[in-house]
C-alpha cells in the first residue's frame, strides 16, 4: 500500500432514506465518524433511494451509511443498491445499515451486498473499527 492510500481520509455519505424522520442516530454516528477522522457528508431526511444514489456517486463516498427506522429497509435498501449499481459504483462502496432490523430480514440484506447491519447498542468503537478494516482501497 502506497503512502498516499495510507493518508486517505475515508469519506463517508450518512443517509436518511424515505419517510423515517428520526435522525439522532444518524447524527450521533456522523459525529462520531467525524472525531475518528472520517469526512462525513449528512443527507438530511426524506431522501429518496434516487438522492441517496446521487449523493454517493456524486461525493465518490468509500463508506454508505444507511440509517432507517422506519421499517421501509426491504424496499428501500434494495433501491439504493440497485441505483449505485446502474452507475457502477457498488463494487467500491462499503454499505452499512443502521437502525432497527429485524432478524429476519438481515439475511436478504446482507445477500443483496450489506456489508454489515449495526442495530441498537452497537458500540460506536466496533462501527468505526469496521470501516477501517472493511472500506475500499481506491
Amino acid at each position: 500500500m502506497s503512502t498516499e492510500q495510507e493518508q486517505r481520509t475515508i469519506r463517508c455519505l450518512v443517509a436518511k432514506v424515505g419517510l423515517d424522520g428520526h435522525d439522532r442516530g444518524a447524527h450521533v454516528i456522523a459525529r462520531a465518524f467525524r472525531d475518528a477522522g472520517f469526512e462525513v457528508i449528512y443527507s438530511g431526511l426524506h431522501k429518496s433511494p434516487d438522492e441517496i444514489v446521487q449523493a454517493a456517486v456524486q461525493e465518490d463516498v468509500d463508506v454508505l451509511g444507511i440509517s432507517i427506522l422506519s421499517g421501509a429497509h426491504d424496499t428501500l435498501v434494495p433501491k439504493v443498491i440497485d441505483g449505485l449499481k446502474e452507475y457502477d459504483a457498488f463494487e467500491d462502496t462499503l454499505i452499512l445499515v443502521g437502525g432497527i432490523i429485524p432478524e429476519e430480514d438481515r439475511d436478504e440484506l446482507y445477500d443483496l451486498g450489506v456489508s454489515e447491519i449495526f442495530g441498537p447498542g452497537a458500540s460506536m468503537a466496533e462501527t468505526i473499527e469496521f470501516v477501517r478494516e472493511n472500506a475500499p482501497s481506491r
